[in-house]
């Protein structure tokens, strides 16, 4: 079965438990919460509710990115440049433990790993990328990966996916997915995130996911609550 939800609480936490089946939480991207508020968070969930979590930015994203200003980390010159695009340095493995111990207080099923465009297929970004799947360890989740950019061809996806076993995360509006269910797909709404998806497109999504596993999150801002619901009744209309 898939599950539908959108890319943060969108309203209330009571009344959006009470629409929705999930959640990809967004704080943890840009300063996770305290291991204690996570756990609030998912005693106060439905029985059955999931959670997925985008991983700390300190992993995927250098000091130089503008959201980086709400990490609440004291940087270094040193420490600036030892950041994101997952460098084998003792900042990201920390970030990682961070991201870890998020994703265990959540119980969450799902760790998202989203890229910055300026994390392109460089030979170094990928040494970097491999080297930090073979040594990340185990954990009870699973990882999602979302690369940017055209220079990231299905084919190199498809091969870091399966080397690293990875969840494709993509808007299939925009790109299919390269790799099999589960699926996570992350329904952005263009450039601008402010896109209200048509009834066709809506329809099409629900065509692809009907009886497939995985996850399925807007992200199109003032539209993703609405956008998730229509995508609901749409599923609950094929179930009749």
């Amino acid at each position: 079965m898939v599950k539908v939800g959108c890319c943060g609480f969108a309203g209330s936490r009571p009344s959006y438990y009470r629409q929705f089946g999930a959640v990809e939480v967004q704080q943890t991207f840009y300063r996770p919460p305290r291991p204690e508020t996570l756990r609030k968070w998912r005693e106060e969930a439905p029985r059955g509710f999931a959670f997925t979590i985008k991983a700390f930015q300190g992993v995927t994203h250098p000091a130089t990115s503008p959201t980086f200003r709400r990490a609440g980390l004291a940087l270094s010159p040193e420490t600036r440049e030892a950041y994101g695009f997952f460098r084998p340095t003792p900042q990201v493995w920390e970030a990682w433990e961070a991201t870890r111990q998020a994703a265990l207080a959540l119980d969450a099923e799902v760790v998202l790993l989203q890229c910055p465009p300026a994390f392109t297929p460089t030979p170094e970004h990928l040494e970097w990328l491999r080297g930090f799947l073979e040594r990340k360890g185990a954990h009870p989740f699973l990882l999602a990966w979302e690369p940017r950019g055209k220079e990231w061809t299905d084919s190199l996806v498809r091969a870091v996916c399966q080397e690293g076993h990875l969840l494709h995360a993509v808007d299939p509006l925009e790109r299919a997915p390269v790799t099999p269910p589960p699926y996570y797909f992350r329904l952005h709404g263009g450039p601008r995130y402010a896109h209200r998806h048509t009834d066709e497109e809506l329809q099409r999504l629900a065509r692809l996911v009907r009886g497939q596993e995985g996850w399925v999150f807007f992200n199109n801002s003032v539209h993703m609550r609405g956008d998730a619901l229509r995508l609901l009744a749409l599923l609950a209309e094929q179930l009749v």
